[in-house]
């Protein structure tokens, strides 16, 4: 679950209540930003382990209070407004786990905006096109986007990346214990590749 979609709603609640008085919305997303720094700093430090576990676990509970008045103080659903307010807040309690997953595990983001950005292209071609015109040429166009993506992220550029794949020697991501034909192998005895006399 995305953390900067949820700050966006949670501000929206704010941006809509009455007298600028104390907010259930205001105290998650201000705990939200509490356990972000939590990590960010426990991050540079070396690792998760580094993390004030009693800090956030305070964080932990004003979000998770916070997200019951809110469900509580919205349960009556008399408006639609009132009724986005407790969805939210619901779906805040339902989906702990997934929002604050990135205090527990360090390869999961705060947010998914790096993968909102690599679909950006793909909107960005609909808009300017009108459309992606048969199912094939949009998985080509994706699976080119992807492999672009991928060598980036890997500190690889996209003129070198293009130019090995061109030249029939395409650039792939070394993983730690495999190799490119480790899946083409097949058992002694029924080898379907050709052998060299």
């Amino acid at each position: 679950m995305c953390n900067a979609h949820l700050l966006r709603e949670l501000q929206q609640v704010i941006d809509t209540m009455p007298g600028g008085g104390w907010c259930w919305a205001r105290q998650a997303a201000d705990a939200l930003g509490q356990m972000k720094t939590l990590v960010e700093a426990a991050l540079e430090a070396g690792g998760l382990e580094h993390l004030d576990q009693a800090a956030l676990a305070g964080q932990v509970r004003l979000w998770r209070s916070a997200a019951l008045i809110g469900k509580n103080d919205t349960a009556a659903r008399s408006g639609t407004l009132m009724k986005k307010h407790n969805a939210l807040a619901t779906r805040m309690l339902a989906r702990q786990d997934d929002y604050l997953r990135f205090t527990r595990d360090q390869r999961v983001p705060f947010d998914n905006n790096a993968a909102e950005r690599e679909i950006r292209m793909i909107k960005l071609r609909q808009k300017v096109s009108g459309c992606l015109r048969t199912l094939a040429g949009a998985e080509q166009f994706c699976a080119i986007r992807s492999y672009l993506a991928t060598a980036r992220k890997h500190g690889v550029h996209f003129f070198h990346a293009l130019v090995e794949l061109a030249e029939g020697r395409p650039w792939l991501p070394a993983i730690p214990g495999l190799t490119l034909f480790d899946d083409l192998r097949a058992p002694a005895g029924n080898s379907v590749l050709p052998t060299a006399a």
